[in-house]
């Protein structure tokens, strides 16, 4: 039993994407960022890569991917299909603003309408990603108030993070960039070990008697209702020892923030390109970290059902 992959990479990729293409989005279509064609070129194809990228790894949890497509048609009920529809639309404005901004070299205008859609487009995607998982009243790990705020933060934070270490890279970076990305790390930071904290001193009501229906006693089961896993215990049903996920949290806290705030703070006193160097290394040690954060949030949950199999 394992959280999926494909569900992790997905979260992981899709809001780092996300991210940069809010941020270049919104500052490329207002001038702040310049329309210089290879940093629009690198940076747009780094985010919709990543937003790609992410989206074809999550048709890999589907039992029949070919009928993925079936999930746009409800989006009057399902968050799932919400993501879907908003991350497809998203695409529409970021194309126009991909075309203005990067081939055309302009901004202002109808650029800076499209990039503000963009950014807006981007943004309630990474919404409904959240809520996909903040909407599930059985997993009481997801189900509070910490989670859709974390999907925006998360986002935010690896999106600063890369644009950053884009700009850095280009020769073109400044002190308002680079403080904006090191104060989301420590933001995603805070809000993480925030979030730790709530799930550790969390009391779920319901046990095996609540679930049955059953008072005089204790309940407990005798046998499984079936002989073999299904979806619920190999994705949501998952043990890790205490040990591992403190071990584990450590190793999230180093790479995901610990690391990526010192060498950002170092960029202020380096020279280019060492500066640039330690920008590129910040972000790709936040995204390695942010992997082992997103598993650690699929382990560490715990779905109801799992009290008719006796845990």
């Amino acid at each position: 039993m394992h959280p999926a992959f494909s569900v992790v990479f997905f979260t992981t990729a899709t809001g780092a994407g996300y991210g940069l293409l809010a941020l270049l989005g919104l500052l490329g279509g207002l001038g702040v960022i310049p329309a210089d064609f290879w940093l629009g070129f690198v940076g747009m194809a780094l985010a919709l890569g990543l937003i790609v990228a992410g989206l074809l790894s999550s048709t890999g949890h589907l039992g029949r991917p070919e009928r993925a497509w079936r999930a746009f048609s409800q989006w009057r009920s399902s968050w799932l299909s919400r993501e879907g529809v908003a991350s497809v639309a998203t695409f529409i404005p970021a194309a126009l603003f991909g075309i203005g901004w990067v081939f055309l070299g302009e901004s202002g205008g109808w650029v800076a309408a499209t990039g503000l859609l963009t950014a807006a487009g981007a943004v309630t995607t990474v919404c409904t990603t959240g809520m996909i998982y903040a909407s599930l009243r059985p997993i009481a790990q997801w189900h509070s108030r910490y989670t859709l705020p974390a999907y925006l933060i998360f986002a935010t934070m690896t999106g600063s993070v890369l644009g950053n270490a884009l700009l850095q890279g280009f020769k073109l970076g400044s002190t308002p960039m680079l403080t904006g990305a090191l104060l989301a790390v420590l933001a995603g930071w805070s809000w993480k070990l925030a979030t730790w904290r709530h799930n550790d001193r969390l009391e779920i009501p319901t046990t095996a008697n609540t679930a049955t229906g059953l008072a005089g006693g204790t309940v407990r089961s005798i046998e499984w209702p079936h002989t073999e896993e299904n979806y619920l215990l190999k994705e949501m049903g998952f043990r890790i020892a205490r040990k591992h996920s403190a071990k584990l949290r450590r190793i999230t806290q180093a790479l995901a923030f610990a690391a990526p705030a010192i060498l950002l703070a170092t960029v202020y006193f380096l020279p280019w390109p060492i500066g640039a160097i330690a920008s590129v290394l910040a972000a790709i040690a936040q995204l390695a970290g942010m992997l082992v954060e997103r598993w650690l949030f699929f382990a560490e949950a715990k779905h109801t059902v799992t009290l008719y199999y006796g845990r």
